[in-house]
């Protein structure tokens, strides 16, 4: 039996964050006999991408600009600020 990774970079908010989905397929024969229910997670602006699949760091280093995460950094502030 073989585990496969099958990453899908779902889509991203107009704050930049990234939204992730990583699905599990068991391969026997390289016929897949099983799949688990997907893992999903967020990329945030200013977020550590290299233990990132590959096509998850190419669509951060694209959307994630100097601007865009200052202004994320910014928002974030703002809500903890006034307790949102």
């Amino acid at each position: 039996m073989l585990t496969e990774y099958i990453v899908t970079v779902g889509s991203w908010l107009e704050d930049g964050q990234i939204q992730v989905k990583r699905t599990i397929h068991i391969l026997e024969n390289g016929v897949r006999i099983a799949e688990r229910l997907p893992h999903r997670h967020v990329v945030a602006p200013g977020d550590d991408v290299s233990g990132e699949d590959s096509r998850v760091r190419v669509v951060a280093q694209a959307l994630h600009t100097p601007e865009v995460i200052a202004a994320y950094e910014a928002a974030k502030a703002a809500r903890r600020l006034f307790g949102q």
